[in-house]
């Protein structure tokens, strides 16, 4: 289900890091919102060897991984340069693998006409995914923490 409150703060997060990061010229940020109600954040790493390079909202899903976190949203967002609108991209093919770890209700920003704000379950993106061919409990998947204070 969206929430609206989540995909704004994370446009507003985003926005934020690509003026901060990259003030003149093109810019790109990626943003997770976890079930546990934080948000992390990357950017893509700038290297010579183009083969080097990862998704720009792969370092977001690592931070939320390393700490245990169900990924819940996700988003990419871009400019061509600091006087050009802001566009979504939706996930890539890969992104839509790493995002899976956390189930196909995460919701993912997709790019839309008019350059509007709009998030839809991973499941909408990958109707045939091939995990369908194996059991639920068979797949790698993300896990609640066992609460340790009983």
């Amino acid at each position: 289900m969206r929430d609206f409150a989540v995909e704004k703060e994370m446009y507003r997060q985003a926005v934020e890091l690509i003026e901060k990061r990259y003030p003149t010229g093109w810019g790109g940020a990626g943003v997770v919102h976890t079930a546990q109600g934080h948000y992390f954040t990357s950017v893509s790493i700038d290297t010579a060897n183009n083969s080097a390079v990862l998704c720009i909202e792969t370092g977001a899903m690592l931070e939320a991984h390393k700490y245990n976190e169900k990924v819940t949203h996700c988003m990419c967002l871009v400019r061509d340069d600091e006087n050009s609108p802001y566009q979504v991209l939706s996930p890539c093919g890969i992104c839509q693998e790493r995002l899976r770890y956390w189930g196909e209700d995460v919701q993912v920003a997709v790019t839309a006409k008019e350059q509007e704000l709009l998030f839809v379950p991973l499941s909408v993106l990958q109707p045939y995914h091939w995990t369908k061919a194996y059991p639920e409990e068979e797949m790698e998947h993300y896990q609640e923490p066992e609460d340790k204070s009983n």
